[in-house]
């Protein structure tokens, strides 16, 4: 009998010791609160009867020994409003240290906080809440992280922030907040961050900043704050980051600023004055901005080989750009932007040395001199902006050594001599018009397939003109040189083209009738030759300038329409038709390519699809299913049988995109799900790689945001793949935009879809094991949740299709029309510039190719329009939505810049929208 007891007790003990979440010992008093919270709050999972340990409920922490709860984080779950009692019976948990409410929708006042004992953090951040904040706060003892950024929240920075002041971290950026900094402030000594950019505060930062010594960060960008730059910030040794940015301050930088900052940023101020010499040499420097300011004087010459980023543009500064920049061996400089200053003198060889250099800007100063050959040494060079300088001498055939090379702009000098022979296959903008280059073209430039503008104009080339890299897309100028003959018929195979410009030449003959084939033509510039004949028949769109010619219109040309009788009416007729036929020839090729490419493991039979109506068809055999979600309704209601019955009947598609076919799945229990075919099943991993596709997917499946749509299931079957998600009925976003529902989307609930996109893309491309890129984001590819609450779908395929079984490129067929960048590559930049066409039309209401236009074009060439750009029925609500629609248009610009390096990051954009607010 004791031995019994004693076997009894060593397996209670060790089951206490090592099975601590069996067992529930939580006092009663905590299980009846954490009962009360589940009561008030509709958190999935959050059910006494279910699952009667609460420490096991998502987002509940509790301690070692599951005796108390220390976290409870309901971030995220779409909670409209903080039920009563809520906070109270929270406040009674004495052991909880972490309360989350983050990316909700609460909205009213911010709630106020009684017991709480060992709270530590608060985070409200990325919700609606709104009013004062004055004692909501006050009562909390042990408070040390706070964070209210991007709520609406309004009056003063509020000072009652518990009564022990040991507050470490204060966030309440992106609101509203007025006034001054208070000096009340000061009184946390323990305070590490304060970031209360993009509020409206006014007024100086108090002069006794430098009393907190264990400051780290210091974010008071995007306010209107001004005056001096307190010396005291000096004096603390702990500062990391200080950013300053656009706001009104004056004076000097104070002497010592960096000598202990990584990060500077004063942009966009008034400041005045000279940069102090040692600004840039601290070892731990990494960034300094300066930009858009009134500063003077010479750039320091001393450059730390810590630093990375040195923007220092649109300012007054004189003097010589620094010759020894980079004199040291592994020197960090990335990123040196001088534009728009006046320096002066020759650009100095010693730049070479820099060979971490991805972009180098000394626009619009006073240079002088020959371009330096060394230059050729910076191998990582991306963008090289010269322009608007007094640079003369020829073009060093050592820059054609810039194998990274995308930018190069030498225009408005006084440059001579032959364009260089060979030039970096990287090139997307090739800019050398006015200068006084002579001789030819370079033979090579149509093998330059990523180029897409050419600007050569006001120059003295002469020359044949050899044939133009067919992905020519912006611009064509040669005008103002002294090219003569008849215009090349090689010109109409750009048919991507939209400005050709060939004014103030000495060309001759007849315009080219094939020219009527560029179909993106929207400007041809003709003017000031010696051209003869009819103009051809050009659309009604093609702005076209004959002037200075013998050129006459044809009497039977309609301007909307091409000629349609007589011999040369039918010759143009013969030409379209002859342009329509090779078009269909070409989309056919692409189609058998992709239909052959389908073919080789997607065996699917479309005499069977076209017959599965047919209730007792056998459906293709199931290799492998497996549910992914740990959620109990959803594990019960899925039914792979009725899944493999609904996908065999094409009456239940919703959705068809480039990758993936939606079908509409009502299970026995009356539950509703997507069922996604993947349409390019070739690429996805074969039969004996399952295993490994099922891991890709579970590890999708544990993603936690509420703006991507997570898998929940999948079936593997003889011909196909297809994975389960929640059934959204409001379908994509562009149903929603641009079908029947359009003008139900009012501006609130457009830019709320944008803040989501861009959360989810955020989300996606900072994930933990590595970046999850979209191959195909498009508004086909945006479901939505409600008419603000947007859901990023497809996000498997980048995990679950082996882009090394591509014949080609995959990442350059990918992308749906619209939305491809110019670099056509699998990039986070990409995925940012389709970001910029979704804004784009959010912005217009107009998808992204209408008529056979893209809509980046289009806005581009109305740019200078910006009212006739926007959706007029969302745009004229109020003069507040408008300027909001002003703003948010410029980001969009942003993203779809040419070059991805101008492109920023999906976090940066963003912060950029949710700054537009």
């Amino acid at each position: 009998m004791n031995m019994l007891r004693y076997e009894y007790t060593t397996t209670l003990l060790l089951l206490f010791l090592f099975c601590p979440m069996v067992l529930s010992l939580l006092s009663q008093n905590q299980t009846n609160t954490m009962t009360t919270l589940s009561n008030l709050l509709s958190i999935p999972g959050w059910n006494i009867t279910i699952q009667s340990n609460p420490c096991t409920w998502k987002g509940v922490t509790c301690d070692l020994t599951n005796s108390s709860v220390i976290m409870i984080d309901v971030s995220k779950n779409q909670l409209s409003s903080i039920p009563d009692g809520f906070i109270s019976a929270c406040g009674k948990i004495e052991s909880l240290k972490l309360l989350n409410f983050s990316g909700n929708v609460l909205s009213g006042f911010l709630p106020s906080f009684h017991g709480f004992p060992e709270l530590e953090t608060l985070d409200m951040s990325f919700n609606n809440l709104s009013g004062n904040i004055s004692m909501q706060l006050d009562g909390m003892v042990s408070l040390k992280i706070l964070n209210l950024s991007y709520n609406n929240f309004i009056g003063k920075i509020p000072t009652k922030l518990g009564s022990s002041m040991v507050l470490e971290e204060l966030v309440l950026s992106n609101n509203s907040f007025q006034g001054t900094i208070p000096d009340q402030i000061l009184s946390y000594k323990n305070l590490t961050m304060i970031d209360f950019k993009s509020n409206i505060l006014s007024g100086s930062i108090p002069l006794d900043i430098g009393n907190l010594s264990k400051l780290e960060t210091l974010s008071l960008s995007s306010n209107n704050l001004g005056g001096n730059i307190p010396m005291s910030l000096m004096s603390i040794t702990t500062l990391v980051r200080f950013a300053a940015n656009l706001n009104s301050f004056t004076g000097a930088i104070p002497l010592g600023i960096t000598k202990f900052l990584s990060y500077l940023d004063l942009s966009y101020n008034d400041l005045s004055g000279s940069i102090p010499e040692g600004l840039l040499s601290p070892s731990q420097i990494v960034l300094v901005d300066l930009s858009n300011n009134m500063l003077k004087g010479p750039v320091p010459r001393n450059i730390s080989p810590s630093l990375v980023r040195l923007r220092l543009g649109e300012n007054f500064l004189t003097g010589e750009v620094p010759s020894g920049t980079c004199g040291e061996a592994g020197h960090g400089l990335t990123y040196m932007e001088l534009e728009k200053n006046n320096l002066t003198g020759l650009i100095p060889p010693g730049l070479s040395s820099c060979k971490k250099l991805a972009l180098l800007n000394l626009a619009d100063n006073q240079l002088t001199g020959a371009l330096p050959p060394e230059l050729g040494n910076l191998s990582n060079l991306q963008v090289l902006k010269l322009q608007m300088n007094k640079l003369n001498g020829t073009i060093p055939i050592q820059i054609s050594q810039l194998q990274q090379l995308s930018t190069l702009n030498l225009s408005l000098n006084s440059l001579h001599g032959p364009i260089p022979s060979e030039m970096s296959n990287s090139l997307v903008l090739l800019d050398l018009q006015g200068n006084n280059l002579n001789g030819s073209i370079l033979s090579s430039i149509g093998n330059l397939g990523k180029l897409m503008e050419v600007q050569l104009g006001e120059n003295k080339l002469s020359g044949d003109i050899p044939k133009m890299p067919l992905n020519l897309q912006i611009a064509l100028n040669l005008s103002s040189n002294q090219f003569s003959g008849a215009i090349p018929s090689s010109f109409a195979d750009l048919v991507n083209l939209e400005i050709l410009d060939l004014s103030n030449n000495s060309f001759s003959g007849e315009i080219p009738p094939s020219l009527t084939k560029m179909v993106a033509l929207t400007q041809l510039q003709l003017s000031n030759n010696h051209l003869s004949g009819v103009l051809p028949a050009f659309g009604s769109y093609v702005k076209v300038d004959i002037g200075g010619n013998n050129v006459r219109n044809s009497s039977n040309v309609s301007p909307d329409n091409f000629p349609r009788a007589g011999k040369k009416g039918k010759s143009v007729v013969a030409a379209v038709l002859i342009a329509i036929a090779a078009a269909i020839f070409v989309v056919g090729m692409v189609t058998l390519l992709v239909v052959s490419m389908s073919l080789h493991c997607c065996r699917v039979n479309d005499q069977q699809a076209q017959s599965s109506e047919n209730e007792n068809l056998d459906f293709p055999q199931v290799i492998q299913s497996n549910l992914l979600t740990p959620n109990g309704i959803h594990r019960s209601n899925i039914d792979f049988s009725k899944v493999m019955e609904v996908v065999a009947k094409t009456s239940n598609v919703t959705l068809k995109n480039k990758f993936s076919t939606y079908y509409k799945a009502v299970m026995p229990s009356g539950s509703i799900y997507f069922a996604k075919k993947l349409n390019w099943c070739d690429k996805v991993f074969p039969v004996s790689s399952l295993d490994k596709f099922g891991k890709e997917l579970d590890a999708l499946a544990k993603l936690d945001n509420s703006n991507v749509m997570i898998p929940l299931a999948y079936i593997v079957s003889a011909n196909n793949v297809y994975i389960l998600y929640e059934f959204l009925s409001n379908g994509s976003l562009f149903d929603v935009l641009h079908g029947g529902m359009k003008n139900t989307l009012d501006w609130a609930s457009r830019y709320s879809i944008a803040v989501g996109v861009a959360q989810g893309l955020d989300f996606l491309h900072g994930f933990a094991s590595g970046p999850i890129l979209l191959l195909d984001l498009s508004s086909k590819s945006i479901m939505l949740k409600s008419l603000d609450e947007p859901l990023i779908g497809d996000i498997e395929h980048y995990k679950v299709i082996d882009l090394s079984k591509s014949t080609g490129s995959l990442c350059a067929v990918a992308g749906s029309d619209g939305y491809i960048s110019p670099e056509y590559v699998c990039t986070m930049k990409e995925n940012v510039y389709s970001f910029g066409v979704i804004l784009l039309e959010l912005l217009t209401g107009k998808p992204s190719v209408t008529k056979g236009a893209e809509l980046v074009k289009w806005v581009l060439r109305n740019s200078r329009n910006q009212d006739y750009i926007l959706d007029l029925n969302v745009s004229k609500t109020s003069e507040s939505v408008r300027n909001q629609m002003l703003e948010i248009l410029e980001i969009a610009l942003v993203c779809v810049s040419t070059s991805p390096d101008e492109r920023p990051k999906m976090k940066t954009v963003l912060r950029m929208l949710l700054n537009a607010r």
